[in-house]
């Protein structure tokens, strides 16, 4: 697992080297879709987390996840016309994924596969296949797999995004790819992926987006630079596990695009530690669930550096703390590190790409965590790679 969080940046690179030319294609496939349905499970749904909100507040697409039992057990009959459906699974090859997918098709959806493996039954039953490039990952806690499917999601994203209409609209957002004032912003190369005028698939290769953050292949970019040097957490991380490992319970939250890296971290740490980890958004926590938090059971805390979701989670991490409660974070700006026990440091990535870094700190956690309880975290005990569900 050790060996395999380290190989994410190449993964990455990889991946979107891969990927990017594919976004005309994608263009093609989802022109005249208003949904994006997300069909997967385990560390696959969490990466289609981040995919549904990415979708939905950069590509302009409704985003949900799907319930597959609705096509493998209950065989519902549903209108999917005008739905964009994503299957993402790192081997291509659960049965339940498969099937649903398959289903979607039948019912009129436009059908894309995410996988690790080209030429598995997932890429047979979809429009267009996106094949990470994670390479084999023999741990079975997914780690690299998990990033690479993130890469896929920003991929697709970003062909929504450069597909809708390119006038200002209500809100004021001018032409994708253009900065404030309407001049465009020169694209620069960066991280091997491709740059110039016009990236390949008719993509803007860089600029400033609406909110002042990097968009196109120029901010994807930027992502594997700012996985590497989360490695240079490690030993924080051991140094946090030292001190969780009196943990039976434990709580993860995050907001907004860091959702999704609350409840992946909180999938690591039960596979790969057996801590009872409880991944939940700020705002599930603080309807009820709050009340577990304790000085026996702490709350580990994931925040992007910036976005209108720091604030919120500082509160949060005050609150908390106000309690008795044992309080870490991952991430964040000073003030919230000030309000936490320890911190774990997050990227320098804008709020909507900090998802791929911020993970890693909390990989290297669940790993020395595991080590420290005396667990071997590469092969967790009941668990194998592929996981197979009823259909």
């Amino acid at each position: 697992m050790r060996l395999e969080i380290a190989e994410q940046p190449e993964a990455l690179r990889r991946t979107f080297q891969e990927l990017l030319p594919q976004v005309a294609e994608l263009q093609a496939v989802a022109r005249g879709t208003r949904q994006v349905l997300f069909i997967a499970r385990g560390s696959s749904d969490n990466a289609a987390v981040y995919g549904q909100y990415l979708c939905s507040a950069r590509g302009g697409h409704v985003a949900s996840l799907a319930s597959p039992s609705l096509a493998t057990v209950y065989r519902a009959d549903l209108d999917l016309r005008g739905v964009l459906a994503v299957a993402v699974s790192q081997s291509g090859a659960t049965e339940e994924i498969v099937t649903t997918l398959d289903w979607a098709r039948h019912g009129g959806a436009r059908t894309v596969a995410v996988t690790n493996v080209a030429g598995s039954p997932l890429t047979e039953v979809a429009d267009v296949a996106l094949v990470t490039q994670a390479g084999s990952e023999l741990a079975v806690p997914a780690t690299k797999t998990y990033t690479t499917q993130l890469a896929a999601m920003a991929v697709l994203a970003l062909a929504l995004e450069t597909n809708r209409p390119q006038t200002e609209g209500p809100g004021g957002n001018r032409p994708r790819g253009q900065a404030h004032g309407g001049s465009r912003v020169e694209a620069r190369g960066h991280g091997g992926v491709p740059s110039g005028g016009e990236g390949r698939g008719g993509v803007t290769s860089g600029g400033q987006g609406r909110d002042g953050d990097w968009v196109g292949a120029e901010g994807l970019g930027r992502v594997p630079d700012a996985v590497e040097a989360m490695l240079e957490v490690a030993p924080a991380a051991e140094a946090l596990a030292g001190r969780l490992t009196y943990a039976q319970t434990l709580v993860v939250s995050g907001r907004g695009y860091a959702y999704s890296t609350a409840l992946e971290l909180s999938l690591k740490l039960k596979e790969a530690c057996y801590v009872t980890a409880v991944g939940l958004s700020y705002a599930d926590l603080v309807h009820g669930p709050i009340a577990i938090v304790d000085a026996r059971t702490p709350a580990l805390l994931v925040v992007a550096a910036d976005g209108p979701m720091l604030p919120e989670m500082t509160g949060l991490a005050q609150r908390l703390g106000d309690t008795g409660a044992h309080v870490y974070g991952i991430g964040g700006d000073p003030d919230f590190a000030a309000a936490c026990r320890a911190v774990l440091p997050g990227p320098s990535l804008p709020e909507h790409l900090a998802p791929f870094a911020l993970i890693v700190p909390g990989q290297l956690l669940a790993e020395a965590l595991a080590r420290a309880k005396g667990i071997d975290p590469d092969a967790p005990r009941g668990l194998r790679k592929v996981t197979q569900t009823d259909t």
